[in-house]
């Protein structure tokens, strides 16, 4: 009898613990974006957040749905991919109407142009779409033709995640070069951190494709290195050299 009552009341508590832990895997990745765009919103001012971080987010999401179809995965994967790509399009959107709202350079840019010195730097949202859609739409193809082969989808599952992990690498390079995190935001990392620790914990138990394991730790271990930096530059600064006075005066004079 009372075996029975507590597997009564296990049963539902299982059920919302697996319906959370799906809920937060769905929208848990786009939490640390809410501030940011309220920042840029609020500040009309977009120069503190790099529209690269929305370049590969877009390319690994729209990567992983394409590897869906060769090798179905967890549905709270699928639509967080899904949920990932609108974000960063509105991030986009956000960001490319402050650029351009502020720009003092009356010339415009885009993406018919198919000028590589400024790739991913237009004028226009509808360039961003365009370009993602082309991609999509190339590799789509691409994936429609190679289907059937196992070794071209396991190449696309690594792709997809592989991409998003290296998603903290340019962050962690350029601290690097200036021996310094000033100017990141500790919070941020701090929310991608927990994010991918809790991602990772959950493609081990649910068994996910060994790709999305792999790469989990990996961005774990990148998220870790960028906070042992914070440590690091915070009790040991590096000491920027000061120009001389004399140079300044014969630069200015010059």
């Amino acid at each position: 009898m009372e075996a029975g009552g507590l597997e009564w009341l296990l049963v539902p508590m299982q059920q919302l613990v697996s319906w959370g832990a799906a809920g937060a895997m769905v929208f848990g990745g786009v939490v640390p974006y809410i501030p940011q765009y309220r920042d840029i919103r609020r500040t009309q001012n977009a120069e503190g957040f790099s529209t690269y971080v929305c370049l590969v987010l877009l390319v690994a999401n729209i990567l992983r749905i394409l590897f869906w179809f060769g090798r179905h995965f967890e549905s709270p994967l699928l639509w967080q991919s899904i949920i990932m790509i609108i974000t960063m399009l509105l991030m986009l959107k956000l960001c490319t109407e402050v650029r351009v709202s502020n720009e003092l350079n009356i010339k415009r840019r885009s993406f018919a142009d198919f000028d590589l010195n400024y790739f991913w730097h237009w004028s226009k949202f509808t360039d961003y779409v365009q370009c993602v859609l082309t991609f999509t739409g190339v590799t789509g193809y691409i994936t429609y033709l190679w289907l059937d082969s196992s070794l071209f989808v396991e190449t696309l599952g690594f792709l997809a995640v592989f991409t998003e992990a290296m998603l903290g690498v340019p962050q962690l390079y350029r601290n690097y070069q200036n021996r310094s995190t000033e100017g990141m935001s500790v919070k941020m990392v701090l929310m991608w951190t927990s994010g991918d620790t809790f991602k990772t914990v959950y493609f081990i138990l649910n068994q996910a494709p060994f790709q999305f394991s792999i790469c989990g730790l990996l961005q774990v271990f990148v998220d870790i290195a960028i906070l042992l930096q914070v440590y690091l530059y915070s009790y040991y600064p590096h000491q920027k050299p000061v120009p001389h006075t004399a140079h300044q005066a014969s630069t200015k004079a010059l």
